[in-house]
């Protein structure tokens, strides 16, 4: 088994976000493509960025981070990711509950 960091634009940040989310190998990651892994990273409260979806986007075709332009990044279905995800409620129900300390979400600052 590969570390997810073994796969091209991928770091080590990214390995241990991932990591939170239950996936833990480069093949695992691979056998689940972008938009199921990036589904489970939105699910186990991980921050949505866009640039974060696309780059692994590219990274599962091996091609560089800023390869996407144009139609294909508009094609991207990151919107709808984030959207399936807040109309489940998992990720403001969970920002909630670890605002007010009930679980531990991802360490970010307080405001």
């Amino acid at each position: 088994m590969s570390a997810i960091s073994t796969i091209r634009n991928l770091g080590p940040a990214t390995e241990a976000q991932f990591a939170k989310a239950g996936i833990t190998t480069a093949e695992e990651l691979r056998a689940m493509g972008a938009d199921v892994a990036y589904l489970a990273w939105l699910k186990a409260g991980l921050p949505a960025h866009f640039i974060g979806y696309y780059v692994l986007v590219m990274a599962l075709q091996d091609r560089p981070w800023n390869d996407c332009k144009g139609d294909e990044k508009k094609a991207l279905r990151f919107d709808a990711l984030k959207a399936q995800v807040s109309a489940s409620g998992t990720v403001a129900r969970d920002a909630a509950l670890d605002f007010f300390g009930v679980i531990e979400g991802p360490k970010r600052p307080r405001p």
